[in-house]
């Protein structure tokens, strides 16, 4: 039963709905960096200056707003991010194939699109290396979950685990966050469902601004 109350507070269908994938420019930058390492090659030093700028862009908009943050990531990171692709294509075009220098290039230019994607819209995180930590537990623990019981139950533990993840890093404490929302969910109207998901509270405003007026209230 407390499984089913979660899964309501989850905007899902039941259906295999796309995701989207968010690239992480940490893993982008390492190629460089252990490409610099083992050669001191001046091209690999300069990938990773690039991508210190588009870090220092999402530090400044840290403890910004939404809209501030989206308005920082249009005037700053966006031209950043096209000065980066811009030089890793050129740079890409004057590097022999099949060298430590063109993998590290092809790595970026082959996921540009999911590197890009955690532009816009700006509730997605700029750097994801703290989802990429909170997901080392679900590798560690793969092996058990394969006797989960059934993909029904998978995906509710999948839920679990998303909607407990995602209370911890909005500075939420899980067990307080299911609690209230335990309590609430008895007669909390379908309409506003999505006001109990463990987000930050600009997000959750935002979410209300942009619901229809009719499911408001």
């Amino acid at each position: 039963m407390t499984t089913r109350a979660i899964r309501r507070c989850l905007p899902l269908t039941g259906t295999n709905e796309a995701c989207t994938e968010l690239g992480c420019l940490a893993h982008a930058r390492r190629k460089f960096f252990d490409l610099h390492k083992t050669n001191q090659s001046p091209m690999a030093w300069k990938a990773p200056n690039r991508i210190a700028v588009l870090y220092a862009i999402e530090a400044e908009g840290k403890d910004q707003s939404i809209a501030e943050r989206q308005r920082l990531r249009s005037d700053k990171n966006l031209p950043a991010l096209k000065s980066l692709y811009a030089w890793l294509l050129t740079t890409r075009s004057q590097t022999a194939n099949g060298g430590s220098a063109a993998k590290a290039l092809d790595y970026s230019l082959k996921r540009w699109p999911s590197l890009v994607a955690t532009r816009k819209p700006a509730t997605r995180p700029s750097i994801i290396t703290p989802l990429e930590t909170a997901s080392v537990r679900f590798a560690l623990g793969k092996k058990n979950w394969l006797f989960v019981g059934s993909e029904r139950a998978g995906r509710r533990a999948a839920a679990i685990q998303t909607l407990v993840g995602t209370a911890k890093l909005n500075g939420l404490n899980p067990a307080d966050w299911l609690k209230d929302t335990l309590e609430k969910l008895p007669t909390w109207p379908n309409s506003r469902i999505d006001e109990l998901l463990p987000l930050a509270p600009e997000v959750i405003e935002a979410l209300k601004r942009k619901r229809p007026e009719s499911a408001k209230w």
